[in-house]
């Protein structure tokens, strides 16, 4: 079945798959109710969704109530993922569009781009192998380690580390985005980490102290700065 084959019979059906794909590559397990948190719908809603999605052979779920991909809904799921990652770079890198808006209009416009288009912006992009938040590309040969990076608040204390990845829940947490904007935090920038408290992570940014707070820290993930 092709992209455009299911959203005729199923409009939502490619956010419902790549948000399984998004959700199980961080936590691993995709359950009713983190699905229906992620996607801001009743988990009814959910429930006859995933329904419908066993119905085209896209999904599957077990006794326990774990939702996972069929290896057709993964094969969508990565491809839709791959064009969004694709047009954030181009709104981001070639437009100059905020990159704390960037996540929200890619996917207004995800649905209107070719199979050819998408290759062209991944030829033309140089073929990134993450988005501009830093969340890798489905079968990138970093995928694996940028999945399990740290987060801020996990960092000793006087450690200084480059940040590499605002994760995907991250991006949808309302207002860490336009913080990470507002502050500078993006994949690539150092940090030294000062200390932690219950409420927040206290850094050092250019001779500045950045505090970044708990519920924002636990999304961002880094690598040891060498």
């Amino acid at each position: 079945m092709t992209l455009y084959e299911l959203k005729n019979q199923f409009p939502a059906a490619p956010e419902y798959l790549t948000q399984i794909l998004l959700i199980e590559r961080d936590n691993g397990i995709v359950p009713n109710a983190r699905l229906a948190d992620r996607l801001e719908v009743s988990r009814p809603a959910v429930s006859q969704a995933v329904g419908r999605l066993k119905k085209l052979g896209l999904v599957d779920q077990d006794r326990y109530g774990a939702i996972g991909l069929s290896s057709s809904g993964r094969n969508i799921a990565e491809k839709v993922v791959r064009r969004h990652f694709l047009l954030e770079h181009l709104l981001v890198n070639v437009l100059q569009f905020p990159w704390d808006k960037s996540d929200t209009e890619a996917g207004l416009l995800q649905d209107s781009v070719s199979d050819e288009l998408t290759e062209h912006l991944a030829e033309h992009l140089g073929n990134p192998k993450t988005c501009p938040h830093g969340n890798p590309f489905p079968g990138s040969d970093i995928e694996k380690s940028y999945l399990e990076a740290p987060s801020l608040t996990d960092a000793e204390e006087s450690v200084k580390v480059k940040i590499i990845r605002i994760t995907e829940e991250g991006e949808m947490t309302e207002g860490m985005l336009t913080f990470c904007q507002n502050n500078g935090i993006a994949p690539g920038i150092i940090l030294t980490v000062k200390s932690h408290t219950p409420e927040n992570t206290i850094c050092e940014y250019k001779s500045d102290t950045l505090t970044v707070p708990a519920a924002f820290a636990g999304f961002i993930r880094w690598e040891a700065f060498k």
